[in-house]
């Protein structure tokens, strides 16, 4: 039995248990479109192509499955770029299918003009994605599609785009066909850890004076939280986190040390260790402060790709793997140290004072971050954008679980906020609640219309400083005039009921703002809150780094 080339391509995606996709339909595309009515994948139509990478991004940071953007030839598919950028650098496992022009209408080496053509379309994405293919011909669409998705999720996840001329979506291709292509057993498998390495690595943690465990991206993504909470207690660890790992284990864990590793008090704690465990992490210059900080005498790295665990920090010792196995297995046989009760107090004071300091030096982040931990619902997810406040947010709210906090942090895109959370409400969450600044909000605010016709359940919080807040911080940190960074805004809560979507307005974050906070993100419809206030912003942004032997961002 034959089908044509796009129900394969949805079929593809239906063996792939893939719900959700993301996407805008263009005139090459239409197939595909009328092959997913009947499919039973939902799909949510954005009003930009970038939006649709973004939201699939967002939405597989959430749950941890595919998130998958459908896109058109050309400019469609360039407008998705941006957004990949995104999602590589913070490893996220987001499947972009676009077609190309007809394979009938391409001549090798020659751009002959056809309707949106590009003269070689995936080598654009080559350098934002972790793979990038190009269907051969129509019978490949299954096999090069599921080669792609798993490529996608196996770590280190990243994104990957394949690419289908638009002729092969109306092409007859036998239904379950295997095509001779790329095979899956051509991924890359890890060898089993060696025995000798993993008690060498044990040794040295059992041995330490003052060991320290760093927790990444990577780590959460694998589902290591609680053998790396179970681990930390053996060894009377503290537990600093990168932004990417924030929520991996409870706020109330006894070795969590909860503030950022930006503030001195939590830096000490790595100047001081004499064994530093690093699960999962590659060492970016946003956590280290442009790695400023020491070399630790003894360094042990647990991370599926040798080279990235070794290009910022070189380990002492690797332990190739999944984060969670390896934790596992490192942890049996380490009988629990002395000292647990002590490091707790250590943590506590610390925090006591990083939190002395925010309320001292910024009073109104102290305000802003207390609304939010006191009014969000349980299970609601908190997305940030790349603005003062998503600073605030991403360096010191208490987040109480893994994947409940979705940040901009591997590339620092502005504009990311919004979109990723039409991803993060259609992945089910009891709320996706938004804080993006005026200037990254006004970059997607068409998908307002997104927002209203898929009903969503999406709280965007407008922090609104009439500007790009952080821009003008770093002008005036500069010596530098304002110019470029104080906007022209909108009335925003006119904008939003423009479409349909309710919203309301207070000015800075006291009752007013709790209120209402409380009850947007119990509605379920989506609104907007605008809130008229300025924020310094906090100490994990490069000109308030404390490390200071650079400061070239």
């Amino acid at each position: 039995m034959s089908i044509i080339g796009a129900r394969s391509l949805v079929k593809a995606l239906t063996d792939l248990d893939v719900e959700v996709t993301f996407g805008l339909p263009g005139t090459h595309t239409l197939p595909v479109w009328e092959a997913l009515a009947d499919s039973g994948i939902r799909v949510i139509g954005v009003r930009h192509e970038r939006a649709a990478a973004h939201a699939a991004d967002g939405y597989a940071r959430v749950t941890g499955a595919l998130g998958v953007a459908l896109v058109t030839t050309g400019p469609g598919a360039v407008n998705t770029l941006s957004a990949l950028g995104e999602a590589q650098a913070s490893a996220s496992p987001v499947l972009v299918v676009a077609t190309d022009v007809p394979s009938t209408l391409r001549t090798p080496g020659m751009v002959r003009g056809s309707l949106h053509e590009v003269g070689d379309q995936r080598a654009l994405f080559e350098p934002l994605t972790k793979a990038a293919f190009t269907v051969a011909h129509p019978d490949e669409i299954v096999s090069v599609v599921r080669y792609a998705a798993e490529t996608a999720l196996r770590p280190q996840s990243g994104p990957v785009y394949v690419g289908i001329p638009a002729d092969f979506l109306g092409e007859p291709v036998l239904d379950g066909l295997e095509p001779d292509g790329v095979s899956t057993s051509s991924l890359e498998q890890h060898p089993p850890l060696a025995s000798e390495d993993v008690d060498r690595a044990r040794g040295m943690l059992m041995a330490a004076q003052r060991p320290l465990i760093w927790v990444g991206g990577g780590a959460l993504r694998s589902g290591a939280g609680e053998a790396i909470g179970i681990l930390a207690e053996r060894l009377a660890a503290p537990i600093v986190t990168t932004f990417a790992a924030r929520g991996i284990v409870p706020p109330d864990h006894p070795c969590l040390a909860s503030n950022p590793v930006h503030a001195p008090e939590v830096g000490a704690l790595w100047d001081e260790a004499d064994v530093v465990l690093a699960i999962g992490t590659d060492f970016d210059g946003a956590m280290t402060q442009n790695w400023c900080m020491p070399q630790p005498p003894t360094l042990i790295a647990i991370n599926v790709d040798a080279e990235d665990a070794a290009k910022n920090y070189p380990p002492d010792l690797l332990l190739l793997g999944d984060a969670r196995q390896v934790v596992e297995e490192l942890s049996l046989g380490i009988l629990p140290k002395p000292g647990l009760d002590e490091l707790t107090r250590r943590l506590d004071d610390i925090e006591v004072q990083v939190r002395r300091r925010v309320r001292k030096e910024e009073p109104h982040a102290a305000e802003f971050l207390s609304a939010l931990k006191e009014t969000l619902p349980e299970g609601s997810v908190l997305i940030s954008d790349m603005c003062v406040a998503g600073y605030w947010i991403g360096g010191f709210y208490r987040v109480s679980g893994p994947r409940q906090l979705v940040c901009p942090t591997g590339w620092g895109m502005a504009g990311f906020g919004f979109p990723a959370s039409l991803g993060v409400g259609a992945a089910g969450a009891v709320r996706a609640v938004c804080v993006t600044g005026d200037g990254g909000f006004l970059t997607g605010c068409g998908e307002l219309a997104t927002a209203i016709q898929q009903e969503l359940p999406i709280t965007v919080v407008i922090v609104n400083d009439r500007g790009y807040g952080m821009l003008r911080h770093d002008q005036t940190n500069s010596g530098f005039g304002h110019y470029g960074v104080d906007l022209a805004t909108p009335d925003f809560v006119g904008l939003a009921k423009s479409f349909g979507v309710y919203a309301d307005r207070v000015d800075g974050f006291g009752r007013a703002f709790r209120r209402l906070l409380r009850e947007f993100s119990r509605s379920d419809e989506p609104n907007v809150l605008v809130v008229n206030a300025e924020l310094r912003p906090p100490l994990t942004i490069p000109s308030r780094w404390y490390r200071r032997e650079s400061l070239t961002w």
